[in-house]
């Protein structure tokens, strides 16, 4: 290999190392995110709270857009993140109330 193949391979590979760990922190804070909206649902099938607060996930979308700006990140990909997550969040919620 030439030299700029091999710099380009060990830079590539340096890369995808900041991914990997990368990947495994989000993994381990979504764990540690759906433990808390667990026990939320739990405490609102306790006292009778609905699944989802709209005001409440309106706030954090606004807030998710903000931080994804700040953070040079595509503030629609947020939205569609955020989105999904209180998707999933909500329907573990109607379970509870189940």
């Amino acid at each position: 290999m030439t030299d700029a193949v091999t710099r380009a391979a060990d830079l590539l590979k340096g890369h995808r190392e900041s991914i990997d760990r990368l990947d495994a922190i989000l993994v381990y804070t979504l764990g540690e995110r759906f433990k808390h909206t667990q026990a939320v649902g739990v405490l609102k099938a306790e006292h009778d709270l609905p699944p989802s607060d709209p005001t409440r996930e309106a706030q954090q979308i606004a807030r998710l857009t903000d931080l994804a700006n700040r953070a040079d990140l595509d503030p629609e990909f947020a939205k569609k993140f955020l989105n999904f997550i209180i998707q999933e969040v909500i329907q573990h919620h109607n379970q509870h109330q189940s």
